[in-house]
């Protein structure tokens, strides 16, 4: 009997945290990726999106990006802790600042451009490159911040290490874009 009752209760606890979860992510959704995606980076295989929109009329896309990127979640830093370990021996770049580096970084992605309305950060490697892109745009007294992910992979190993991130990627950026929604409470 005390271990049906037990069980009852993480089912509950369960649905509980489902039900808060599901109100969370309300406000961050899967949006369209901007029209010239294609420009930032030609002949992408994989693009998405994931948009939301903040009450704070005087963010910028670099103040968005640094926000979403300054501190990662717990789970998240550790997902990227077996990530490094598993592909730096397969030449695959890791998160790891480099030394000497005076690249203009934001949390630690290299950024390429940026404008008031859009950052561009990522970089190329000999299996895959990608970019993030965070776009800003009013919107009456609020901002749409929208997150866009393009990846173009080179070879075998580049398209492996995308179908095997994919899943994770999907979690991971809704996550960091509620980080916007945090940090304006």
């Amino acid at each position: 009997m005390r271990r049906a009752s037990i069980g009852l209760q993480r089912c509950y606890c369960w649905a509980l945290w489902q039900s808060s979860r599901r109100r969370e992510n309300v406000s961050v959704q899967a949006a369209n990726p901007d029209a010239d995606a294609g420009r930032l980076l030609a002949g992408a295989q994989f693009v998405d999106a994931y948009a939301l929109t903040i009450q704070d009329p005087a963010l910028d896309a670099r103040g968005a990006a640094e926000r979403m990127f300054a501190t990662l979640p717990p789970w998240i830093g550790r997902l990227m802790a077996v990530r490094n370990f598993i592909v730096s021996p397969f030449g695959l770049k890791t998160s790891a600042p480099r030394p000497g580096g005076k690249r203009d970084v934001v949390g630690f992605f290299p950024v390429i451009s940026q404008s008031p309305d859009r950052i561009v950060t990522g970089f190329d490697d000999k299996h895959l490159d990608f970019r993030v892109v965070v776009d800003i745009a009013s919107v009456e007294d609020t901002r749409r911040v929208r997150a866009t992910t393009l990846v173009r992979t080179h070879n075998a190993l580049g398209r492996v290490y995308l179908a095997t991130v994919l899943p994770f990627h999907r979690l991971i950026v809704p996550s960091m874009m509620r980080q916007l929604l945090r940090a304006q409470q």
